[in-house]
């Protein structure tokens, strides 16, 4: 190709003058696409630099520079008195170019040229909305986190001179020092008889769960779960293959009569349960009950998915143990959330399980997660080792404890005639249950017009059921008092 290519450049080079990217770049890049693309054939002359800067209307030596750009990255060769030719075989065929709609070379694909599988039971099921108040399952306020503290802390061990070398590398099993201290505090707090070798620390307790359900459950493999359970979860169990299988809950959790019945009649690879809290009804699983279902499992074989995510938040008495404490035959896989009353950059979920289950589940997470944050887990690991945890923990479950008694008491107050509830021990969030039948979708819809925001994630809604969860850890006083008015009031523009 002695000539240059007949191509229209500038039908396809456009310039951006407000980019920050020099003019040059972006011409240097947009050939390398046209090139790659196959609209420039290899072996190609490119055009004269003066020819090119006449057509795009641009300065000669911009043109120059952007040639020696391609020139620089192995696009090009430039060849003395013969001119700028691209690199490849002669041979191929190239492209045919008409005019700029049929070569969208500073646009992204639409769609892939490739098929995919697609999955339903992933999509996405929170919502978002404009609203001034919004209820939630059960979040803590990140208003009272101390924030300045938390900063100073992550501040000072940037600067700390010891971990410029962690950060340079950090082993995904997570950090020693964090995972010594986490483990000393679960024994304390939670009656456990950890070691290190006993826990793995992930991002949350949805990765802890996917990493379980990887590894322990195969499809056709059946699951139970309470008949109302945390959905994100159960479409993790679904996308593993796995059945679920929902079992009623009662007053004192789980119907432990139920689950013996079931594995009667059927192998049963998994239980998961939230004992401390059941999601989303609030209800704490009974002593009697806790024991039964460890009897069952050993009985049985099933392994017992414990999710303790609301551990920390408890206001009247000391919370009742987790089954994992009093687990003598490794039956028990616990999970949980560690610094759930922080800001959220400071949260962390972990798995504890006996050591051999450990190994597999350190070579999962070494795939999806191995890089970590040496930084967070090693402030972590000071508020833990200097006791700050504890404190910020008294400090903010008396304000929670307060939001609780206003919140139950604005429920009685405003919707006492028409829905049931029974204040929590503790959580963040309170289990409701409509009297008569009440259109959820509809009274939402209604809500939203009047500035309050209600996902749908929080409705549970049947032929014998129409229940509402709603937190109330995120709001004032003065937030929750005008969010009941005008639930109140979004609910009678419907009766």
């Amino acid at each position: 190709m002695g000539s240059p290519v007949n191509v229209p450049f500038e039908s396809f080079v456009q310039v951006d003058r407000a980019s920050a990217t020099a003019v040059y770049i972006q011409i240097a890049n947009q050939l390398v696409n046209a090139i790659q693309r196959g609209f420039v054939p290899p072996g190609a002359r490119l055009p004269g630099t003066r020819q090119l800067s006449d057509a795009l209307g641009l300065h000669r030596n911009t043109i120059v520079a952007a040639y020696e750009e391609l020139d620089a990255q192995g696009w090009v060769e430039s060849r003395p008195n013969k001119g700028t030719y691209v690199i490849g075989n002669p041979d191929a065929k190239p492209r045919k170019i008409r005019g700029p709609k049929e070569a969208p070379l500073v646009q992204y694909p639409a769609s892939t040229g490739f098929s995919f599988k697609k999955s339903s039971l992933l999509d996405n099921p929170f919502e978002h909305a404009a609203c001034d108040y919004i209820f939630n399952d059960g979040t803590p306020d990140i208003r009272l986190t101390q924030i300045a503290r938390l900063s100073s802390l992550y501040s000072a061990n940037m600067k700390r001179k010891s971990n410029h070398r962690k950060l340079g590398y950090y082993n995904h099993d997570g950090s020693e020092y964090f995972k010594r201290n986490l483990s000393n505090y679960l024994n304390v707090t939670r009656g456990l008889h950890i070691s290190t070798n006993n826990i793995l620390i992930t991002r949350s307790t949805e990765m802890s769960v996917y990493i379980t359900s990887e590894i322990l459950l195969s499809k056709g493999d059946i699951v139970l779960v309470g008949a109302l359970s945390y959905f994100s979860v159960n479409m993790i169990f679904q996308k593993s293959g796995a059945r679920i299988m929902p079992v009623p809950i009662d007053g004192e959790g789980i119907d432990v009569d139920a689950v013996r019945e079931i594995c009667s009649r059927q192998t049963i690879r998994m239980l998961y349960i939230t004992p401390h809290h059941h999601y989303p009804t609030t209800v704490t699983l009974s002593a009697q009950r806790r024991l039964a279902l460890l009897n069952l499992s050993a009985e049985f074989g099933f392994i017992i998915l414990e999710d303790d995510y609301d551990y920390d938040f408890h206001y009247e008495k000391s919370p009742v143990l987790p089954l994992a404490s009093a687990d003598k035959n490794g039956m028990v896989v616990y999970i949980g959330a560690f610094g759930k009353s922080l800001a959220p950059g400071f949260r962390t979920g972990f798995i504890v399980a006996p050591e051999n289950l450990m190994v597999e589940m350190r070579k999962h997470l070494g795939i999806i997660d191995r890089q970590g944050d040496v930084l967070m887990e090693q402030v972590l690991g000071e508020m833990i080792e200097e006791g700050e945890i504890h404190r910020y923990l008294k400090k903010s479950l008396k304000v929670y404890h307060e939001r609780r008694d206003h919140f139950t008491n604005l429920l009685e107050q405003h919707l006492g005639e028409y829905l049931e509830f029974r204040q929590p021990t503790g959580g963040l969030a309170v289990w409701t249950e409509w009297k008569h039948p009440v259109n959820l979708l509809q009274l939402t819809k209604e809500c939203a017009k009047n500035n309050l925001f209600i996902p749908k994630t929080l409705l549970y809604q049947h032929k014998r059921l129409s229940g509402m969860r709603l937190g109330f850890g995120h709001l004032t006083p003065k937030e929750a008092t005008e969010s009941m008015e005008i639930l109140k009031y979004s609910l009678m523009q419907l009766l």
